[in-house]
């Protein structure tokens, strides 16, 4: 683990700073909530009790274009710029995994996101990445490894 790494907590979450993103299939407004009870897109019949977020654009994009991919559905998607509306934690899914501590800046929170924007110009990634990502993913579910600490 990184020494200049600080595990982010319900207790000192509010030193991190935003902008902060979500991707998703959803098509939302300013101003809505996102909420937890919402069906995994990983796991199926499974509702989340966490909503996932991140400072970096990167994780929101893998987040729009796996929940289009995985639901089946044409498009990019879309992604937010939001707000917690309470404190929030390191997402123990990405967290000090491949890479030590949490160089994705993702987070999760029990409370709404309040989104307060959209990022209208974005950039995926090319359908063979997408591909590789989605073949990657189902390999996990082969082998019983795809596992969501939510």
């Amino acid at each position: 683990m990184s020494s200049d790494w600080t595990p982010i907590s319900h207790e000192n979450c509010q030193q991190v700073r935003g902008p902060f993103y979500h991707g998703t299939k959803a098509h939302l407004s300013i101003g809505d909530l996102i909420t937890t009870g919402h069906l995994s897109h990983f796991e199926d019949g499974r509702a989340l009790k966490h909503v996932y977020f991140s400072a970096l654009m990167e994780p929101a994009i893998w987040g729009a274009e796996l929940a289009m991919s995985l639901s089946r559905l044409d498009g990019r998607g879309y992604i937010y710029i939001v707000e917690p509306t309470g404190p929030f934690e390191d997402d123990p899914n990405l967290t000090n995994k491949r890479f030590p501590g949490n160089p994705t800046k993702s987070y999760r929170t029990c409370d709404p996101l309040r989104i307060v924007g959209s990022v209208e110009d974005w950039q995926g990634h090319p359908a063979d990445v997408l591909q590789q990502m989605l073949e990657s993913l189902e390999d996990l579910k082969r082998r019983g490894l795809a596992i969501i600490e939510d």
